[in-house]
């Protein structure tokens, strides 16, 4: 757990800009099928989803209302600089994979115009995804000890001195409310950015006379509806997810055979899951798995259809950082 600021990676994309809405998803290639160990290594694109658009605005995920540049999507109120003068981005992590993703993307975005990196305090700890998972997705008190686990990490987040807090990791999102309860700065929710975004975007309807539709794509919909059903819903959004048989022959299998190497058969896989989405008339379709990030190669048409709702987490971490 160590505090620090980045300075501008030549490895980076000089491309990649924070507002650029002609950018397809990044996608992280991952080179092994042991891509869960922290030693591994992977080359991810910084460059950000189709939708991440300047806004100044913020949402309260209990009550939606019209966004405002005093406040970030979050569980926490509004950001108070006097409290925070260091803009510190506070990162509690529970996949290395997903932390390091978000550091490349929040580095290479907010040094694009020469400016210097945000500073920022990590804990990332496996171990806490491994004890949720193995509570079967339970949201209930089985959760209890790791939760609280997370609780002790994100009050150290706080005494480090960070004026807002990201979980990079989709995962735990599932548990934000229990996570964030009597957070004292603001706790983003990837639910509440990705939502932000598509309302600035101001979407309309692949279908005359219908909603505009999103799609949501993830290895685990239970999960994936607790982060995204009701927030999009809320904001007047048709959410579409795929059916059990989509899960079943397309989605999972193509998890597994990126895990178990096979490029291709992933890749293939994935397409046909995301077009199943698409014959349904979906505006777009949220990748709401980390699992689902780096499959597709980067050039992938279909990707342009596709949000990493990571990108929208960084974008809105830059814009609490900056409102000093």
């Amino acid at each position: 757990m160590v505090q620090m600021s980045l300075q501008r990676s030549a490895a980076m994309s000089p491309r990649c800009s924070l507002y650029h809405s002609m950018h397809h998803v990044g996608g992280a290639r991952r080179r092994l099928a042991s891509c869960r160990s922290q030693s591994s290594c992977f080359a991810y694109s910084a460059r950000p989803s189709p939708i991440v658009l300047k806004t100044d605005s913020a949402v309260d995920p209990s009550e939606p209302k019209n966004f405002d540049s005093s406040s970030s999507a979050s569980r926490s109120g509004p950001y108070s600089a006097t409290c925070h003068p260091s803009g510190t981005t506070g990162v509690l992590g529970a996949s290395s994979t997903s932390s390091l993703r978000f550091l490349e993307k929040l580095v290479c975005w907010s040094t694009r115009n020469g400016e210097e990196a945000p500073p920022f305090v990590i804990c990332n700890d496996p171990l806490v995804k491994k004890e949720l998972l193995s509570s079967g997705n339970n949201l209930a008190s089985d959760c209890g000890i790791a939760i609280g686990k997370l609780r002790q990490k994100r009050l150290f987040l706080e005494q480090s001195g960070a004026c807002c807090i990201v979980m990079p990791c989709q995962f735990l999102h599932a548990w934000h409310d229990e996570i964030s309860q009597g957070c004292s700065v603001p706790f983003l929710h990837v639910g509440d950015c990705v939502v932000k975004e598509l309302k600035a975007a101001n979407l309309k309807p692949v279908e005359y006379g219908s909603n505009v539709r999103v799609g949501i794509l993830s290895t685990d919909n239970t999960l994936a509806m607790n982060c995204y059903l009701n927030k999009l819903e809320n904001q007047g959004f048709e959410v579409l997810c795929p059916d059990k048989a989509s899960m079943e022959h397309t989605v999972l299998p193509s998890v597994d055979a990126f895990r178990k190497g096979d490029m291709e058969g992933a890749r293939n896989l994935l397409r046909v899951s995301l077009q199943v989405l698409l014959v349904r008339a979906v505006n777009t379709i949220i990748l709401a798995s980390d699992d689902l990030v780096g499959i597709l190669p980067d050039d992938d048409p279909l990707l342009k259809k596709c949000i990493d709702p990571l990108d929208a987490l960084v974008s809105e971490a830059i814009i609490c950082t900056r409102t000093l």
